[in-house]
């Protein structure tokens, strides 16, 4: 299976997509989504209760405010594009995988960003980039509905309270939930103490509270650049609910990101106009490891590098991982990060990044997958009842926890690596301990580099001032990073201490200074990862068994036929290489790589992925002479970091192209 962008499109943008309330057909529950929280919040206080019926699926016993209701794909421009068809149902899912959620007043309404992929049946991808938000619901229909629900709520705890072991027979059930938009009037008006003694905090008074329900605004595109989608709608949102018209018609700004900007050439920048303000992104060239615009120091933020290498093992030797976190946007940062830190290999079996609630029966599957589901925040990891679990990776992304599978073997120099992707976060500030709440708001020293220490003469810093200087033992933060080092035996004395480019006075850097630092600490992490994949297989060329006939016949048996002499390889290897090897040979994701290195007529019909691997394969083999008599387990750092950090650099001073 290939993964990868339609490569007809040409524009930055396909589709801009709407997502909300459909006000004509109003309140609709969405039993399957309901069904499956409802089942979750009872088997666990009932022990013995059966499956929940379809009535019940509608879930009385949860708050209207906290229930699931449909929403609806309001609108879609344009229509079609030839090279993606719109494909409603998944766009709908994943833009509000939860669907409508309704709010008053005296709750939270903060925007939410969250990125998603759409995999097509040949395997390529799309992406979607969605905000949501609350606005204010002005028909008079909706809001005398959850009124309605409201009151059909309260009476429905009163009698759970008064004749708790006096089930309701269907007849009664059914006379007491009509549909919220056409209540029976006597079902309204219920005895005023009764109503007030079950009130909660999150209740609805039409008299007294305004009534906010979800929207979502969304772009959808060949290519993933999320920073510069959620710009993009971020000021669109902006401008939406500003009292001052934007300079321009809204249409205008939505007929340019979907007509007017193009993708950004391989190796170039891109910089267009936002409602308020420019957006840059840029786009590696084909020499490059392959895009990757998502944060990957959230990830190290939320999980550790421990838990991260852990979590990287358990996806290369293809075992059923499941994300768990109550926020949309770690749950797809995580997946994409881990997918794009296997380069050269990628991800060959179930990838939902984001599972819709009315989809959870795909964690039966019995196959490899990787998917995120959505946590509501309110249980634990004990409430969720997994299959297989034996051969399951379970990340609870929120609460920086991992709960690994049995006898997973250990990915091979584990403290060497990690002491090296130690030292690339510590040089950015990040703890490799890793910090769960570190996200949520401001990162402090997220932007902080030993540079930045270093050279602050304000401080008192001089450039050969070591970093062990009273300022630094003063500031906690740091301490912390310290005493880390002491355990880990990183040597902040080592970290290469360079000019950072974001503060050169020469330069002019046309993005803002944290986006650049998100830029070069991905690309010095990812070198990192990549580095270990291109000395362990520097020699892998010398294994790769070519078929005797043509390569359709070979092709068309495949099944039957050897890509690779494991055997020999394996006897090449360290020692120490072996249970992580050994496994790792006989996944599909390697099978694939091969078999991809075998079909390759040239260089010129190699994959993107093949062809920057074997360059670098190539690279080492000149600079470092080696025979399998003289393989070592010595441990190699990744030296090509610099270079790859300038080309992002110059990217980003020189913008080129201008949508």
């Amino acid at each position: 299976m290939t993964t990868g962008f339609s490569s007809n499109s040409c524009r930055f943008a396909d589709y801009f997509v709407i997502c909300g309330l459909d006000t004509e057909s109003g309140l609709e529950p969405d039993e399957l989504s309901a069904l499956c929280q409802y089942i979750e919040a009872t088997k666990f206080r009932d022990g013995a209760r059966g499956l929940a019926s379809a009535d019940e699926g509608e879930n009385f016993e949860q708050s209207p405010l906290r229930r699931t209701f449909k929403s609806k794909v309001l609108a879609h421009y344009p229509e079609n594009v030839e090279w993606s068809p719109f494909d409603q149902d998944a766009v709908g899912m994943l833009c509000m995988p939860k669907g409508l959620s309704f709010r008053t007043q005296a709750d939270t309404r903060e925007p939410q960003f969250h990125p998603f992929i759409i995999t097509r049946e040949d395997g390529s991808r799309t992406y979607g980039f969605a905000l949501t938000f609350y606005e204010e619901v002005t028909s008079k229909q909706i809001c005398s509905a959850m009124q309605t629900l409201y009151h059909m709520h309260n009476a429905e705890q009163y009698d759970i309270l008064h004749t708790p072991t006096t089930p309701r027979c269907p007849e009664e059930q059914r006379h007491l939930h009509p549909h919220p938009l056409n209540p029976h009037p006597q079902h309204t008006l219920l005895p005023t103490p009764s109503i007030s003694r079950l009130q909660r905090f999150n209740s609805y008074d039409i008299s007294r509270d305004t009534l906010y329900v979800s929207k979502c605004i969304c772009l959808i595109a060949p290519m993933a650049f999320p920073q510069a989608c959620r710009k993009v709608l971020q000021q669109l949102h902006q401008a939406v609910s500003s009292p001052q018209p934007p300079p321009l018609p809204l249409e205008s700004y939505v007929y340019n990101i979907l007509y007017e900007v193009p993708l950004p050439p391989a190796g170039r920048s891109l910089k267009f106009s936002g409602v308020y303000g420019p957006v840059v992104c840029q786009r590696p060239s084909t020499a490059e490891l392959p895009l990757f615009d998502f944060p990957i120091s959230q990830v190290f933020e939320l999980l550790g590098v421990e838990n991260v290498l852990q979590l990287f093992t358990c996806a290369l030797l293809e075992i059923q991982i499941l994300l768990y976190s109550q926020h949309y946007q770690r749950l797809m940062t995580v997946a994409e990060s881990i997918t794009a830190l296997m380069f050269p290999f990628q991800w060959q079996h179930v990838y939902v990044p984001i599972l819709p609630a009315s989809l959870l029966h795909f964690l039966d599957a019995p196959v490899p997958y990787l998917m995120g589901l959505h946590s509501n925040g309110e249980g634990d990891r004990t409430k969720l009842e997994l299959p297989q679990e034996a051969n399951l990776c379970f990340v609870d992304i929120d609460n920086h926890f991992i709960e690994l599978p049995e006898d997973l073997p250990q990915f091979p120099n584990k403290l060497e690596f990690i002491q090296e992707i130690s030292e690339v976060l510590l040089a950015f500030g990040v703890s490799p301990e890793g910090n769960p709440h570190h996200s949520q708001g401001q990162a402090k020293h997220r932007c902080l580099r030993s540079t930045d220490m270093v050279t602050d003469r304000r401080n008192g810093n001089l450039a050969s001032s070591p970093l062990n200087s009273y300022l630094l033992r003063e500031n906690e933060t740091i301490a912390r990073l310290q005493a880390l080092v002491k355990r880990t035996g990183v040597s902040l004395e080592k970290l290469d201490v360079r000019e950072d480019a974001s503060s050169n006075k020469d330069l002019k850097v046309q993005c803002d200074e944290e986006e650049l630092k998100m830029h070069q600490l991905n690309i010095q992490v990812r070198e990192v990862f990549a580095n270990r994949f291109t000395q362990m297989f520097a020699d892998y060329e010398a294994f790769v068994i070519q078929p005797s006939q043509d390569k359709e016949s070979w092709f068309s048996n495949r099944d039957q036929m050897q890509n690779f002499d494991k055997a020999s390889f394996l006897s090449d290897q360290p020692e120490p290489y072996l249970p992580f090897l050994s496994r790792f040979l006989e996944t599909q994701m390697f099978a694939s790589f091969i078999d991809s290195k075998i079909l390759c007529h040239d260089d010129e019909d190699k994959e993107h992925t093949l062809r920057v691997f074997d360059f670098r394969v190539d690279k080492i083999r000149m600079l470092n002479v080696r025979t399998p008599t003289l393989r070592t387990s010595m441990y190699q750092k990744c030296t090509n970091i610099d270079e790859a950090e300038k080309a992002i650099e110059m990217r980003v001073v020189k913008i080129d192209h201008r949508g």
